[in-house]
């Protein structure tokens, strides 16, 4: 069975390349995304960074979940996620590797179900999964009248 869900995020540029996302859940707070300096200020996170911590987060609930279901120990997982960015062959700046780490401890470290999660959490992991595979991005920009200017249906 094929299901399919959509969500939306809003995105406001506030001043140089400092953004506010907003995301469509209620009582969440928004998010400052900007670049390093000297490009940026690095006043929040920039979106090779934000990739890392999705997959490193992803991968972590993944897992946690797997292990312990709906009542996961405080404290019993961490992640570190090592982003390499390299040039490609026409120079531009790409993420080449993500290398996630993940600490268990506690009760999950000693839990009977590990040793099978281990097998089984990369494969629930929405965002590693997508990221390996290559996601489809279709682009249009709009002019200040609603006139469609570049699409791109990738």
């Amino acid at each position: 069975m094929s299901e399919t869900k959509q969500f939306t995020i809003e995105l406001e540029q506030l001043q140089g390349y400092v953004f506010k996302v907003s995301f469509d859940l209620g009582g969440v707070d928004d998010l400052l995304v900007d670049e390093p300096a000297p490009l940026g200020q690095g006043r929040g996170p920039n979106p090779s960074r934000l990739i890392a911590a999705a997959a490193a987060n992803c991968l972590s609930a993944s897992l946690l979940y797997c292990v312990s279901k709906n009542a996961p120990p405080a404290g019993s997982i961490s992640a570190t996620a090592d982003c390499v960015l390299k040039r490609n062959a026409k120079g531009r700046l790409r993420i080449g590797r993500i290398a996630v780490r993940l600490k268990v401890a506690g009760e999950l470290e000693q839990a009977v179900r590990m040793k099978r999660c281990l097998d089984l959490f990369e494969d629930f992991c929405v965002v590693t999964d997508s990221i390996r595979k290559g996601i489809p991005i279709g682009i249009e920009v709009k002019d200040h009248t609603g006139e469609v200017i570049h699409r791109n249906d990738d």
